[in-house]
């Protein structure tokens, strides 16, 4: 078996993260070894945004204004591991292609949205699947669509609210609540909601220590 052990002299989120590789079709996947979370959301949620703040890293995960513009599966490992057997990162955080934007060609929309599911059902190291909320608009249907197949999927998500320096705290503790309730009744939904803010900080904590229990280590 292979081992897969942390660093001790440095917390996870506290050392270098780096890119690894782009995975445009399932065949490209790296080979199941570290734990991976994922991050998935409508594009211009601000996956990119969110992984960058949470590494404290700019510039990891390409940010951009024009929806649709991460077309594949990144991923991202700390740095400081060989990679080689018993030294292997203990996770790999991968950021997804956003979904629903239908100004993309249809042709792209269908091989985005079928390697996304198609990771989500057949990747045995992946433990939890982070779905971004746009806290201006909540959840729209194409959200509920894809928390539908990942209930059928039996993946467990969790639901991060973003942008929240967006709107008044009042309303972020109502769009909590309210969003508790809607998933209250989907099988694979972590019961809590979190509330982030990429450009304040905010919540930030909160999701490392998420990974943190989702992954059964610490960070």
């Amino acid at each position: 078996m292979t081992e897969i052990h942390d660093k001790p002299d440095q917390p996870l989120f506290g050392r270098p993260w780096i890119f690894i590789r782009g995975v445009p079709s399932m065949e490209f996947l790296p080979p199941e070894g570290p734990l991976e979370v994922a991050f998935a959301g409508r594009s211009n949620v601000g996956k990119s945004s969110l992984i960058n703040a949470l590494v404290g890293q700019k510039g990891l995960a390409r940010t951009s204004n024009t929806p649709g513009r991460t077309q594949e599966l990144n991923y991202f490992v700390p740095d400081g591991y060989s990679g080689q057997a018993g030294d292997l990162p203990p996770m790999a955080l991968v950021d997804m292609p956003g979904y629903g934007y239908a100004q993309a060609p249809k042709e792209h929309v269908d091989a985005w949205t079928k390697l996304v599911f198609d990771y989500l059902r057949g990747r045995a190291t992946l433990k939890r699947v982070y779905v971004l909320i746009d806290s201006r608009h909540g959840i729209k249907k194409n959200d509920d669509e894809v928390l539908s197949l990942l209930d059928k999927a039996a993946v467990s998500y969790q639901i991060v609210l973003t942008k929240t320096d967006k709107i008044k705290a009042p309303g972020v503790v109502k769009l909590i609540a309210e969003t508790q309730e809607k998933i209250k009744k989907r099988p694979a939904a972590f019961p809590v909601v979190l509330s982030t803010s990429s450009e304040k900080g905010d919540g930030l904590d909160q999701l490392r220590g998420a990974i943190s229990e989702a992954i059964g280590r610490s960070l």
